[in-house]
């Protein structure tokens, strides 16, 4: 039985707005690049660095961030990982050149390291373990809104002011967020005194590693087949501004569609991986990510694209909560926040890493060879990772 009071009362919400306010800079680089590109003459190889100087970046900041939640709690990291990445933004919006930007974003992304390894344990720890997946699924409605209404404000302030006015915009509300979401924590750390942070809280009964085998098969899959939807995510503006010669502004809206599948994915996954369990879940949604990818460069501009753009979505939600809620079940209190920072490190320095080697790929086979190399590459990775999981406990 869902404990509805819990899920939607207490710290839950605060954390889920935290994690809108978290990605509102982190969601606009991709719908404003093409703005980028044209300004700076980039081709696609330099406008892939643009995204993957900060993911790359990101990535790094998730492992020093988890080894650190685990044991000095979450707070310090939490503000940081909003009001460091919106300081950075801020910085990226007066970047003269293009060499400053990418170090700015870099910026972004160490600074906001923070936030992920140390929320999931945080919120796992407010819900009974039957409930944990529903609860974290809850917390992805905050990020996945940010990355379909930011870029919509993002492109609509970039008509009037410029990419810069976009960044600069944002990020001026997301510092004052993070400074009270520092007031409240701290006050949350006072009632109840036997937490510092983190630290401590399982959501459930404390859970050893069971084996090595699952945890790291479930990792690699699940970062895989996030990085390589960042990579192709990362393109989509330009393949719709090059190749179906739509509008720039469209273009970056259009990212709106991926994301607003986080609006109510995340919760139903969650829900229904605490029910079906989290492996077969996995499984199934990154089978199904590989003819996806590839139909992606076959469809028209319309409802066909649209709903592949829509699919993207699904999955890139489903994977989310799924593998968070697979690792807090996997792990104990005292090594939680660290190997979700493996995790998320995983996630984002493999599509940091794909991002520029897809543009090479464009580059020199064009979008429809590249997108049927990462749609093979989809599927055979997930018929190993399977193999690892077969026979793993769920928890």
């Amino acid at each position: 039985m869902v404990d509805y009071h819990k899920l939607l009362l207490g710290l839950l919400p605060v954390f889920v707005l935290a994690h809108f306010v978290h990605h509102l800079l982190t969601a606009i680089p991709v719908p404003l690049l093409p703005m980028i590109r044209n300004e700076f003459f980039l081709d696609y190889t330099q406008s892939g660095l643009v995204i993957s100087a900060f993911s790359l970046a990101y990535g790094i900041g998730q492992l020093p961030a988890g080894w650190l939640s685990d044991r000095i709690g979450s707070r310090v990291l939490l503000t940081i990982g909003i009001s460091g990445v919106a300081v950075a933004g801020l910085l990226v919006g007066i970047s003269e050149n293009y060499a400053m930007i990418l170090v700015f974003l870099a910026l972004m992304g160490l600074l906001g390291g923070g936030y992920h390894p140390a929320a999931p344990p945080i919120i796992s720890s407010l819900v009974d373990q039957k409930n944990r997946g529903q609860a974290l699924g809850l917390h992805m409605i905050g990020g996945s809104a940010s990355y379909f209404i930011a870029p919509i404000i993002a492109t609509v302030i970039a008509v009037r002011w410029g990419w810069r006015g976009s960044f600069i915009c944002l990020a001026l509300p997301t510092i004052a967020f993070g400074f009270v979401l520092y007031v409240l924590l701290s006050r949350h750390e006072r009632v109840h005194t036997g937490e510092r942070g983190s630290r401590g809280v399982g959501g459930g009964a404390p859970a050893e590693i069971v084996s090595l085998r699952p945890l790291i098969s479930f990792i690699v899959l699940s970062t895989f087949t996030g990085a390589v939807f960042i990579s192709i995510i990362s393109f989509i503006p330009l393949y719709v501004v090059d190749k179906l010669h739509v509008a720039e502004e469209t273009a970056g809206a259009l990212l709106g569609i991926i994301y607003s599948a986080g609006l109510w994915v995340g919760p139903l996954a969650g829900y229904l991986s605490d029910r079906l369990g989290r492996v077969p879940m996995m499984v199934t949604i990154c089978f199904v990510g590989g003819p996806v990818t590839y139909l992606i460069h076959l469809a028209p501009y319309g409802w066909g694209l649209f709903a592949l753009l829509l699919a993207i979505g699904i999955i890139m939600y489903v994977r989310m909560p799924v593998t968070e809620s697979f690792i807090v079940g996997q792990t104990t209190p005292s090594n939680r926040s660290t190997i979700l920072g493996i995790y998320y490190f995983g996630a984002m320095e493999g599509g940091g890493v794909l991002t520029p080697v897809m543009g090479y790929l464009i580059d020199r086979l064009g979008f429809s060879s590249s997108f049927l190399i990462a749609a093979i590459s989809l599927i055979v990775v997930t018929l190993v990772c399977s193999l690892g999981l077969w026979g793993s406990r769920d928890r």
